[in-house]
């Protein structure tokens, strides 16, 4: 790709510390910025995991690009904006945030002992492109079971690739440059046995309150797992393998010079 056509810059569309952390480990050759957005969380009860995660992180970074475009109009095309998501999924619920502490306890000991899957969705898009009428009329990358692709508005995806046995992504590139890029990972986490006590410490800490399933593997919620099987940056909150997997699709690639 041409130098002169690279993004400028990469929009971090989350206010999470850790997603901002995770995009930073790259230590890709442009200013990391963070944008956070308001945008809808509800999904159609019918959708997959895999196919709310990586509906979520697009709208997320739909909304950033809006934003971008309206502020700074065709400038905003030098951003790459990156959209995240992540869920827990037991029994084939979707476990949120906690509402409080009981909440949290609650979940916790549904988790205790037990295999969980968390799936992490990502999508980069480029802010400003004028192509298929930007970024709003881009339909989903992973549309329902059942659904009719072809009859979506918008700039067309690809093929679905595989990123090896834990998810797939797929890239819109009208003319041969990439527009936007969508994926998702799914991991399988097993929960040690937790007594009561330790799962009354462990929310006492305050730290499950503001995570999806009830805990983050990172700092002491990572005495909670006893075995994983998948992606532990995906469970983190951001795969970086499947995010530099698509930043290569807009030419940018922290292991080239």
């Amino acid at each position: 790709m041409n130098e002169d056509n690279l993004p400028q810059r990469l929009v971090l569309a989350s206010s999470s510390p850790r997603r901002r952390e995770l995009a930073a480990a790259l230590r890709l050759p442009i200013p990391l910025e963070v944008l956070a957005t308001d945008a809808d969380e509800s999904v159609a009860p019918e959708l997959r995991p895999h196919e709310i995660v990586a509906e979520l992180a697009l709208r997320k970074a739909k909304a950033a690009a809006l934003r971008i475009e309206e502020a700074s109009g065709a400038e905003g095309g030098r951003a790459l904006v990156l959209g995240g998501d992540t869920i827990v999924v037991l029994d084939g619920e979707v476990l949120g945030k906690p509402a409080d502490a009981e909440d949290a306890r609650r979940t916790l000991r549904r988790l205790s002992g037990r295999v969980h899957e968390v799936y992490s969705g990502v999508a980069l898009l480029a802010a400003g492109e004028p192509v298929a009428g930007g970024s709003a009329t881009l339909p989903p990358a992973f549309p329902p079971a059942g659904a009719d692709p072809s009859q979506a508005s918008g700039a067309v995806w690809g093929d679905r690739q595989r990123l090896g046995d834990i998810g797939a992504y797929r890239v819109a590139a009208p003319g041969g440059t990439a527009f936007a890029a969508c994926g998702y990972t799914r991991s399988a986490v097993r929960f040690r046995e937790l007594d009561d006590a330790q799962i009354a410490a462990y929310v006492a800490t305050g730290d499950p309150l503001d995570k999806a399933g009830s805990y983050g593997i990172q700092g002491l919620g990572s005495v909670l797992v006893e075995q994983i099987e998948g992606d532990f940056y995906s469970i983190m909150g951001l795969p970086l393998n499947l995010l530099y997997e698509l930043l290569r699709r807009f030419g940018l690639d922290p292991l080239r010079s």
